[in-house]
């Protein structure tokens, strides 16, 4: 047998409240999945039936409602799995700016062997790019035309040259 539904009245409150105010579809259903619980004697499978969400959906809508104005929920995001913190990076990434600043070629390998060498662990090169990346680094194309190349002679052939090719008979 399930346990019975305990709904106190400052979550009905919450759930009117939201009910009136709303702008959306899903915050309407959300504050019926409280009201239908509450006041109505739905159970949790009856109110998802008549909503149109899944049970689970149910008691999500409730927490979500219950702790609305919590300012303490603790959120997923963050670094969990760093090797150096940003502030070692960025000491890491300066012995290499001088070089990239006057114009040397810089090359991943050569730092990502230097960034195994200082953790003492083998890392894959995508970690390499991803802390390039962090830290703003980016891929400077070089120059697109050719050194021997002559721009007035290249105007000239556009201009007199036929409209259309085809090939000789």
């Amino acid at each position: 047998m399930a346990r019975k539904t305990c709904i106190n009245l400052d979550e009905v409150q919450k759930a009117k409240q939201l009910r009136d105010q709303t702008t959306t579809v899903s915050e309407y259903r959300k504050a019926l999945s409280v009201i239908l619980v509450a006041e109505y004697g739905f159970d949790a499978d009856r109110a998802a039936d008549a909503l149109g969400i899944s049970r689970r959906t149910v008691f999500r809508d409730r927490s979500n409602i219950r702790n609305q104005d919590d300012t303490s929920k603790k959120t997923w995001g963050g670094r969990r799995n760093s090797s150096m913190t940003i502030e070692e990076e960025r000491g890491f990434l300066s012995q290499w700016q001088e070089q990239a600043t006057k114009g040397g070629v810089l090359t991943v390998p050569p730092l990502h062997a230097a960034l195994v060498e200082r953790l003492g662990h083998a890392i894959p090169q995508s970690t390499t790019y991803r802390l390039l990346a962090r830290h703003g680094w980016r891929k400077v194309q070089p120059d697109t035309k050719h050194p021997k190349s002559d721009p007035a002679a290249q105007d000239e052939f556009k201009k007199n040259s036929r409209k259309q090719w085809r090939p000789p008979a």
